[in-house]
């Protein structure tokens, strides 16, 4: 698994409310099927519905559950999402989702850390990739 971070996604309780305050902050943000997307330099903050984000990541939320916050790594291919979803299992990690194709056309899976922090490991073919793993936020108004 390569040392980098492409999404923060943080489960919020109203995305309206979320998003709001973030372009408050001077952030410009851009939705997409109630789901905030920010370019943060090389990487994508993202805003999603925090009951939303624990189905998806196949872990409980409430109290003693699930914090809220899913990191995410892109890769290039869906070969890769299974060899780092394997290599975390392999390093003690806990597919809280296996590897499946996803709503958008990509692929992706989801494990927990020991600590229970959700990593989501995705191939996404509509959010490139620069060769040193820098990810870019597509222009969803774009034709």
């Amino acid at each position: 698994m390569e040392q980098r971070v492409s999404l923060i996604t943080l489960g919020v309780a109203d995305v309206a409310r979320a998003r709001a305050f973030y372009e408050r902050l001077g952030w410009r943000g851009q939705e997409v099927e109630e789901t905030v997307f920010f370019q943060a330099g090389g990487l994508a903050l993202v805003l999603w519905g925090r009951d939303k984000l624990a189905e998806d990541a196949g872990v409980t939320g409430g109290d003693g559950g699930f914090g809220g916050v899913a990191l995410a790594q892109n890769v290039r291919s869906p070969a890769e999402v299974d060899h780092v979803l394997a290599a975390a299992a392999d390093a003690g990690a806990e597919v809280t989702r296996p590897a499946r194709e996803t709503f958008y056309g990509g692929y992706a899976g989801c494990f927990t850390d020991p600590d229970g922090h959700v990593w989501e490991i995705a191939w996404n073919p509509g959010f490139p990739l620069a060769d040193d793993g820098t990810l870019t936020v597509p222009d969803f108004g774009a034709p």
